[in-house]
């Protein structure tokens, strides 16, 4: 196994920000133990257009405290909206639909780690785009576009091609989207505010966030950990008992990891700084030891189910994220009065489709009279 340290390799960039991945070809590890990861940056202004992906995953906020993301949760009819800022974690279940905003004026910057399993191309997620140049709406021809939501094939035109920009866009100033709403604070957890699970005085802290503390997190079957070094420093020796696999970002600093796997070998001794990522394999020992800088890292470990979470913690959650377990087979559409478009917002479809508000009304409203099958 190859377990160096990789960092991110850079795969779009555009006005509006850039967004870096790690590649499986690069990384051969990451498809072997089917996890992925990424960075999105927002510049000012900077908005990634709604979409989904093949992967469930969690967003950890490394910079900015004006971030916003509004998600369509599977079957449901209200567009969630909350805000972001450094060091809150955003669990992003599959399948859900997304957007992301930066409102500041200095850089948005946002790591997601997550796992593989179901996704296209393991060790790497796939973003399925609703709008936009690459998008789905652009792909299908007119004749379907303008059937499917009952429009002329002018209006169809228009809903499938006005939207030319890739990915992320610099949203224009008199665009505006839905503001936060502080009542779904509770979709996330600011971990760097959150009192450590473990502290020793002049040597570090350890802070765990599972689906016992942070039962949202449980529906997207994964855990974090944050771990702070002072200089010298070192963590125990920690593995996994579940068969999980961990993945290691540097935040900050410097320092040394090890990894020791099958008969007692070490198969990493490496140095480590800010944005390489490690894997450590299910049931591999690892040990971080803190540089002249010290060191910070976040960690998100795999899980196959959610041990963590008990039925009282799921009862608690909000009933819009019943679907988002995957128990069963969870169908969305885009055309119909029950599709992600329908839920999304009127100011959020402007931007997203660079419509007129007029236009946006008309769309909602057809929307609006269509069932999942259009005689």
């Amino acid at each position: 196994m190859d377990l160096k340290p990789r960092s991110a390799e850079k795969l779009f960039e555009g006005e509006g920000g850039e967004y870096y991945s790690w590649s499986s070809k690069e990384f051969p590890l990451l498809s072997e133990s089917k996890v992925g990861g990424g960075r999105l940056v927002l510049r000012p202004r900077g908005f990634a257009l709604p979409h989904y992906a093949d992967c469930a995953k969690i967003g950890y906020v490394l910079q900015g405290n004006d971030g916003v993301v509004g998600m369509v949760f599977p079957n449901t009819k209200k567009e969630v909206v909350v805000k972001l800022r450094t060091g809150d974690i955003i669990p992003v279940p599959l399948g859900v639909l997304s957007w992301w905003l930066n409102e500041g004026d200095s850089e948005l910057i946002i790591l997601f780690l997550g796992k593989t399993n179901d996704a296209h191309i393991p060790g790497e997620f796939t973003y399925f785009l609703q709008t936009g140049g690459r998008g789905i709406l652009a792909g299908f021809s007119n004749d379907f576009i303008s059937r499917a939501y009952g429009l002329t094939k002018d209006e169809a035109d228009k809903l499938a091609n006005s939207q030319g920009g890739v990915l992320i866009i610099p949203l224009p100033k008199h665009k505006t989207l839905p503001k936060p709403d502080q009542a779904d604070r509770h979709l996330v957890y600011n971990i760097d505010a959150a009192v450590p699970d473990h502290k020793v005085k002049n040597s570090g802290s350890w802070t765990s966030v599972t689906g016992a503390k942070f039962p949202f997190i449980g529906k997207v079957g994964l855990s974090t950990n944050h771990l702070k070094l002072g200089v010298d420093s070192i963590s125990s020796l920690i593995y996994t008992t579940d068969s999980s696999t961990q993945m290691i970002y540097v935040l900050k600093g410097d320092g040394r990891i090890q990894i020791v796997g099958i008969n007692g070998e070490r198969v990493l001794d490496s140095e480590v700084k800010v944005g390489d990522l490690v894997v450590v394999p299910r049931f591999f020992v690892v040990a971080v030891m803190a540089g002249v800088e010290g060191i910070e890292c976040l960690s998100v470990i795999t899980s196959s189910d959610y041990k963590n979470v008990t039925s009282k913690d799921i009862l608690q959650i909000d009933h819009e994220f019943d679907n988002v377990s995957h128990i069963w087979p969870v169908l969305e559409d885009i055309a119909s009065s029950e599709s992600t478009l329908a839920a999304l917002s009127p100011e959020t479809l402007q931007s997203s489709l660079n419509i007129t508000a007029d236009f946006a009304d008309l769309l909602i409203s057809k929307i609006r009279k269509n069932s999942c099958i259009l005689p």
